[in-house]
C-alpha cells in the first residue's frame, strides 16, 4: 500500500504549478527507502525529457549537470538520485495517481472550445515489452484545437482500444466535444459513452460492421452519383433523394502530389436498420480521397458514422481533426521524445514515461513565445535554463 510523501512547507507563488500538483502523488516506497524526495525525482525526470532525455541514466546525468539550477527549485536533501532511483520509483509509482496530473494540470489549462475535436486513437509501444510479448498500445486522447493530449491509457493489445476507449471517456471531461476513432473504436458501447459524456461522434466505420458498412456504401455512393448527373436546366424540379446529401471539396498540392477530398453527408436514415442500435445516430458520412502523383491516380473512400446533424463543413471538420493526432502526437511522441525506441518494460515504467513525455510535449507546446517547432524549443531548453523555466511555468 503507497502512502503519501512526507509534507514539506511550499510557497505557491516560488513553484512552477506542475511542482505543486506532483506533490499530491502518494509515495509508492516504503518509508526507510525514501532517501530522495519523490517530487524531486519526477521533477527532475520531467525536465529532463523536456530537453531531450529519454533514459532513466539521462535523468541521472541531467539532474548532476543542472543541480545548482535544480537546488533552486526543489530539496535536493541527499543530492541526485541515481538512475537506478528513477527506474524503481517509474516502475513502482501508481499510473492512475500519475495520470491523474496530467489530466488536471491539462483541465486547467485548457480553452472549452464549442464542437472541439478530440481524436482517440491508438499508438504501438514497439519496443517496451519483452521477449515473446505482444505490443503494448497507449491510446491517447487529442484534443486539436488546443494542441494538448488530454490523457492516456494503457493497453496490452491493439484488439483491447475497445475496451480501453471507454475507461478513457470516463476519466476525461469532453462534453461539448465530438469524439472520433478510426475503426476499432467503432462500437455501439462506444457510442453509447459518448453520448452519456454529453458529447457527439464522428467514428469511421469498417469491415468490422460488414452490414452497415455495405448498406452505408451503397446508399452514399448513390446518393453521389445521383447528385452528379447532368440534369436538363428546362425541365421542372423534382423530389429526389439528392435533396438529402450535403457535399464539400477541398484540395492541397505538396510536394509533387496533388490530393482531393470529396466530402458527402446524409442525415436520412429511415432505411438504415440498426439505426435504433447506434446511440444518438444523426447522420451518415463518406470520404473519397482522390491523390495524383507522378501519373497515378489512386482513390480512396472511407464511410463514417455521425452523432452530429447535417453540416457536411463540421463533418469535414471532424475527419480531418482526427487525421491530425498522428502529425501533432504520434509523430512528435516517435520523432521528437523517441518513444517509439524507448525500452522500459518492467512493472509501470514504460506507461509512468508515456505519461511524463505527455506532460513535456503539454508543456512545450503551450509555450508559444518561441516561435520554433517542438524540436527547436526541445533544444532551446536544454541550452536556456530562462526558457527552460518559461516552459514549467506555463
Amino acid at each position: 500500500m503507497s502512502t503519501p510523501q512526507e509534507p514539506t512547507e511550499i510557497d505557491n507563488n516560488a513553484y512552477p504549478a506542475i511542482i505543486l500538483i506532483l506533490h499530491e502523488l502518494e509515495d509508492p516506497r516504503i518509508k526507510r527507502a525514501r532517501k530522495h524526495n519523490l517530487t524531486d525525482i519526477l521533477f527532475i525526470a520531467l525536465c529532463t525529457v523536456i530537453c531531450g532525455g529519454e533514459s532513466f541514466e539521462d535523468m541521472e546525468e541531467f539532474g548532476k549537470s543542472k543541480q545548482q539550477w535544480l537546488s533552486q527549485h526543489l530539496e535536493l536533501t541527499n543530492g541526485i538520485p541515481s538512475h537506478d532511483t528513477f527506474n524503481r520509483v517509474f516502475q513502482l509509482l501508481d499510473p492512475n495517481s500519475f495520470q491523474d496530473c496530467l489530466i488536471r494540470w491539462t483541465q486547467a489549462v485548457r480553452l472549452r472550445i464549442p464542437n472541439e475535436i478530440v481524436a482517440i486513437d491508438g499508438k504501438a509501444q514497439r519496443r517496451a515489452r519483452n521477449k515473446n510479448q505482444n505490443h503494448h498500445y497507449i491510446v491517447n486522447a487529442w484534443a486539436g484545437e488546443n494542441r494538448l493530449l488530454l490523457g492516456q491509457y494503457k493497453v496490452d493489445e491493439k484488439s483491447n482500444e475497445i475496451t480501453a476507449i471507454p475507461e478513457l471517456l470516463r476519466i476525461l471531461e469532453l462534453s461539448g466535444c465530438i469524439i472520433t476513432c478510426d475503426a476499432m473504436g467503432c462500437q455501439k458501447n462506444i457510442a453509447k459513452e459518448i453520448i452519456e459524456a454529453d458529447a457527439n461522434y464522428v467514428l469511421a466505420l469498417k469491415g468490422n460492421h460488414e452490414t452497415a458498412h455495405e448498406e452505408i456504401s451503397e446508399y452514399l455512393e448513390d446518393l453521389v452519383i445521383e447528385k452528379q448527373k447532368p440534369r436538363d436546366p428546362r425541365a421542372a424540379p423534382v423530389a429526389s433523394d439528392i435533396a438529402q446529401l450535403q457535399s464539400y471539396s477541398e484540395e492541397e498540392t505538396n510536394h509533387g502530389r496533388k490530393t482531393t477530398w470529396h466530402y458527402h453527408q446524409s442525415d436520412q436514415l429511415e432505411w438504415f436498420m440498426e439505426k435504433s442500435e447506434w446511440e444518438g445516430l444523426q447522420s451518415v458520412g463518406m470520404v473519397e480521397t482522390i491523390t495524383e502523383k507522378n501519373g497515378i491516380t489512386t482513390a480512396e473512400k472511407r464511410y463514417y458514422l455521425c452523432s452530429i446533424g447535417l453540416d457536411v463543413n463540421k463533418f469535414a471538420k471532424a475527419v480531418r481533426g482526427h487525421w491530425g493526432v498522428e502529425n501533432n502526437c504520434h509523430w512528435v511522441m516517435d520523432v521528437v521524445f523517441k518513444e517509439d525506441e524507448n525500452r522500459a518494460r518492467t512493472a509501470h515504467a514504460a506507461q509512468n514515461l508515456g505519461t511524463t513525455r505527455g506532460i513535456a510535449m503539454n508543456l512545450i507546446r503551450k509555450e508559444t513565445t518561441n516561435k520554433r517547432g517542438i524540436k527547436g524549443r526541445v533544444k532551446r531548453a536544454g541550452w536556456d535554463h530562462s526558457y527552460l523555466e518559461k516552459i514549467l511555468t506555463i
